[in-house]
């Protein structure tokens, strides 16, 4: 998977802090938000903590508007998203953990789904906490 991808679920079901919070919990990561974040408020860097350490990534936040002619897969699983967030995280590995497990809660628990626009592979819940678990143990 790319340092990148995009995340599409409805407006309507963008969760705010507190049930995102729970969502990560309930996958039993020991990530902490950041409280400043607000669902298609907050762009840029998102800070959290990971097990007691310093993490996060950016994240923005948009309409979902993609050229569907070139993603046939995200085409045949997209259905009624309408919002997307990129999430973007560099080198460090726990950025990725970060963005993983944030983007594994929102799959999880809110019918998120992963696009990676360089392959076109799409990632629900189960393959997303797969790779949180993964990305997590990698950086601790």
């Amino acid at each position: 998977m790319a340092r990148s991808h995009i995340l599409y679920l409805a407006r309507s079901d963008a969760p705010g802090r507190k049930p995102l919070q729970e969502a990560i919990d309930a996958l039993k990561f020991r990530l902490v938000l950041d409280h400043a974040y607000a669902p298609f408020e907050t762009s840029g860097y998102l800070p959290c903590t990971l097990e007691g350490e310093d993490a996060g990534f950016d994240i923005h936040f948009s309409e979902a508007k993609p050229d569907l002619s070139s993603f046939p897969a995200l085409r045949a699983r997209i259905g009624p998203r309408d919002g997307a967030m990129t999430f973007r995280w560099g080198g460090d590995p726990r950025e990725r953990a970060s963005a993983l497990i944030v983007s594994a809660a929102l799959a999880q628990a809110f019918g998120a789904l992963a696009h990676d626009p360089e392959t076109d592979a799409v990632y629900e819940a189960p393959a997303l906490i797969a790779m949180a678990r993964e990305a997590a143990a990698a950086a601790l």
